[in-house]
């Protein structure tokens, strides 16, 4: 089959890269003639474990393009995906859909043949007809379908997300799309990976219902450890209580300063003020929404409060300023609240992440990046972890110790044991940890 991306940022280039190696001949198309230049010379503009060996790969063995024209990618293709960005509008939440739009009447112009227009990009509930619409302007209907296949890829995880679904959702009135698709992910399905066919509004709410709920999971956790701080509980033990339990089970049961990245901020707004334009507001969200701002800003006094409720003049060390590990995104990162919140109470801050300094650099002012953790630990009154890459829960406990200057760990993700740590000397401080250590 002959498919092509309309979007090489993080969602179309997986796609593309993964569909490439299932054998399927796949062009990537984007706008950033830089991004496409740096792709065909095997350089990916993101960072995700596998992939810039994957697109390297599958490029080199001829099933994997780049361009920056819908005119070469999009003839001749028997599935072409939008996968474009969705920012949320600043005025009311709700996802910008200009590019999404945009897409759909390149795709419009310059397909030739019954072409199946997949949205794979996270979109509103509607969004497959209004595509529709905007290419029933150029084009007779029976020469397109427009479908929703939404993603569920983790960053740090992407290409094995996309290998070993969960599920498959496809949304589809039309059953020659349908079987398309089918033929598309054969790949996967015959591995025993479970495709679900519905209609195009359920599938588009999947994706945002199964992120709310993911939000939910993560900010109910952080309010269990609050509480746990107050009643000298361990969060760690009651998370693991909760996450036997089959109807629960233990993913995103992690505390820490609060989620981020480019999904879950994002589509909690869309759910919400989509559920308030139908009429059915969703409170449990909106209070979600509420409490992960909270979380994020409460951060910053949980490291003053540590250092005794005075940050002028002391230098704060950070440890991980992307908002997870394993990948080098700083969008709605937990740090970009948290190290403005301490400079702003008189911190000086000190930062190490393996991966995301350059792109943190850009948004963040003042701040000394070190070359390592150590460096970034060396004359620090407390450092704070804030992201739980791996190179962090394996420090010396002996050279961080003596690296800094008053040994006070604040750690918002417990990467570390309160026993150990302590015996080692430090003063430490997890979070939901009140009877721990």
């Amino acid at each position: 089959m002959k498919i092509a991306t309309i979007g090489a940022g993080y969602v179309g280039l997986v796609t593309g890269a993964c569909f490439a190696d299932m054998g399927w001949d796949v062009t990537c198309i984007d706008i950033d003639p830089a991004k496409i230049e740096a792709l065909e010379a095997g350089e990916i503009p993101i960072y995700e474990p596998g992939l810039e060996e994957m697109v390297r790969k599958n490029a080199a063995a001829g099933r994997l393009h780049f361009t920056t024209e819908t005119s070469e990618g999009v003839p001749g293709r028997d599935a072409v995906f939008i996968a474009v960005g969705t920012p949320p509008r600043p005025e009311d939440g709700h996802a910008d859909m200009k590019y999404v739009h945009a897409a759909a009447e390149s795709i419009a112009a310059a397909m030739t043949g019954f072409t199946v227009v997949v949205n794979k990009s996270t979109v509103p509930v509607g969004t497959s007809r209004a595509v529709a619409e905007i290419m029933g302007r150029t084009r007779a209907a029976d020469e397109f379908e427009v479908i929703s296949n939404p993603e569920f890829l983790r960053e740090g995880a992407a290409v094995g997300d996309f290998t070993r679904p969960d599920r498959i959702v496809v949304g589809t009135r039309s059953e020659r799309a349908a079987d398309v698709m089918r033929q598309l992910y054969k790949p996967l399905t015959d591995q025993g990976y479970p495709l679900l066919v519905t209609d195009p509004e359920s599938a588009e709410l999947i994706k945002y219902a199964a992120n709310a709920f993911l939000a939910t999971k993560i900010t109910f956790i952080n309010e269990i450890a609050d509480l746990c701080e107050k009643a000298g509980a361990d969060v760690e033990q009651v998370a693991h209580g909760l996450g036997l339990d089959t109807r629960i089970g233990p993913r995103f049961l992690k505390p820490g300063p609060g989620y981020g990245g480019s999904c879950f901020p994002k589509d909690t707004l869309e759910f919400v003020s989509t559920a308030r334009g139908y009429g059915a507001p969703s409170r449990i969200v909106e209070a979600v929404v509420a409490a992960n701002d909270a979380r994020k800003q409460s951060v910053a006094g949980r490291v003053e409060a540590a250092v005794g409720g005075d940050l002028a003049g002391k230098r704060i060390a950070v440890l991980g300023v992307t908002f997870k590990a394993e990948t080098d995104d700083m969008r709605e990162s937990p740090a970009l609240t948290v190290i403005p919140d301490l400079q702003a109470r008189g911190a000086q801050i000190a930062a190490y992440d393996p991966q995301g300094m350059s792109n943190a650099g850009e948004l963040l002012t003042g701040v000394e990046w070190a070359d390592d953790p150590y460096a970034a630990l060396h004359g620090a009154d407390a450092v704070a972890v804030l992201t739980e890459w791996r190179v962090f829960a394996t420090l010396e406990l002996v050279r961080m110790r003596s690296a800094l200057k008053s040994p006070i760990v604040v750690d918002m993700r417990n990467l570390y044991d309160p026993v150990i740590m302590e015996a080692a000397g430090f003063r430490y401080l997890g979070v939901g940890r009140g009877g721990v250590g």
